[in-house]
């Protein structure tokens, strides 16, 4: 049996959830700065999604997701053995067949995140700075 194969209907809806709400919000996370009316909510979830992995972290093991956690729990009620520590691994896994290594996973991770939130900063401090000018 493929180990990210799930045989139960009530799990296999559960990990079509996961599987489009958590890279759903990854992909806000990288690119929601980039338009003006989502820069805000880009901002607001990529603070968001920092608390989780180093406030939250701090109990549960840095760079702890609740929606990973969730997640896995439905694979292995399921019957999923083996699941990486790495989400992005697991995803890049599941998706492409492609086997990287968790190290490597957390680093695309954890530089993705920060490089996101350096332009969310700037792209909302230069939002900020334009209302400024225009009101004068």
């Amino acid at each position: 049996m493929n180990p990210y194969e799930i045989p139960m209907p009530v799990y296999n809806i559960l990990d079509w959830f996961f599987m489009t709400l958590h890279p759903a919000i990854m992909l806000f996370n990288l690119a929601g700065w980039m338009l003006k009316k989502t820069r805000k909510a880009n901002l607001v979830l990529l603070l968001l999604t920092g608390s989780s992995w180093f406030i939250l972290g701090l109990r549960k093991g840095i760079g702890y997701c609740p929606l990973t956690d969730w997640h896995f729990t439905v694979l292995e009620k399921a019957g999923a053995e083996n699941l990486p520590d790495s989400y992005i691994k697991y995803l890049i896994e599941r998706i492409t067949g492609w086997n990287v290594t968790e190290n490597t996973a957390n680093t695309l991770t954890v530089s993705l995140y920060f490089l996101e939130l350096l332009c969310t900063i700037i792209k909302n401090k230069g939002s900020r700075i334009k209302m400024k000018k225009s009101k004068k």
